[in-house]
């Protein structure tokens, strides 16, 4: 709170989490918005497709969190302390996020392909992958609008984590056959399985026009 009042910034887009973490990821959202209160600052909170449970078609921003996981819960939490410490903030859930080679489903990806015993991708756990620039975009364009309230910023594609890695192959040169591939329910943690949320209605009220995985990994024409 202290470096927010001597700051006094016009917005604060918090992305902080740990996800073994309630104390950072729950208890440090609430700080946040306490801090953009006395500061009186515009809040912009990023959350998360883990609050939800995947047992529904898709998710649009009036569905209400069912988390399954710990760290779903810890985000959920997050959503609740900052809606009612500061009911005028944006509380932006987004999905996978990936860039142009760093991100941690790209540094997956490639070293599944160079080495089987890395892992495999899944093929029945879906999500709806966004670009770190488009999600950037879309949060500062949300920061300096006059909503509040939820909003989805996630990509327009759902997939699956073995088709986001075959994209990701394409785009990179490396081969898709040597990517494995498994189901999560039968092999990996426990958590949601499909969880694809409804950008739709955020989508209206931005000029950032959020690209979906197909689009944004597509390979660049030589």
């Amino acid at each position: 709170m202290a470096l927010a009042l001597s700051v006094r910034p016009d917005a604060i887009i918090n992305a902080a989490y740990q996800k073994s973490d309630w104390e950072t990821t729950a208890d440090g959202a609430a700080n946040v918005a306490l801090a953009a209160v006395a500061a009186g600052a515009r809040l912009v909170h990023v959350s998360s497709d883990a609050v939800f449970s995947g047992t529904a078609p898709s998710y649009d921003e009036t569905r209400q969190p069912d988390p399954v996981t710990p760290y779903g819960a810890a985000k959920a939490a997050a959503e609740t302390a900052v809606k009612g410490i500061t009911p005028a903030a944006i509380i932006a859930r987004t999905s996978l996020i990936i860039g142009d080679g760093d991100s941690p489903p790209e540094r997956l990806v490639h070293a599944v392909a160079s080495d089987a015993s890395a892992g495999v991708l899944f093929t029945d756990e879906v999500r709806c992958p966004v670009h770190v620039t488009d999600l950037a975009s879309a949060l500062l364009e949300l920061a300096a609008s006059p909503h509040a309230g939820v909003c989805h910023v996630a990509g327009s594609d759902a997939v699956s984590r073995y088709e986001l890695g075959l994209l990701i192959a394409a785009r990179d040169g490396l081969d898709p056959a040597a990517l494995p591939s498994g189901l999560r329910a039968a092999t990996g943690p426990p958590g949601a399985l499909d969880v694809r949320l409804d950008s739709t209605k955020t989508q209206a009220r931005l000029t950032t026009r959020i690209r979906g995985a197909r689009e944004f990994l597509a390979p660049t024409p030589v």
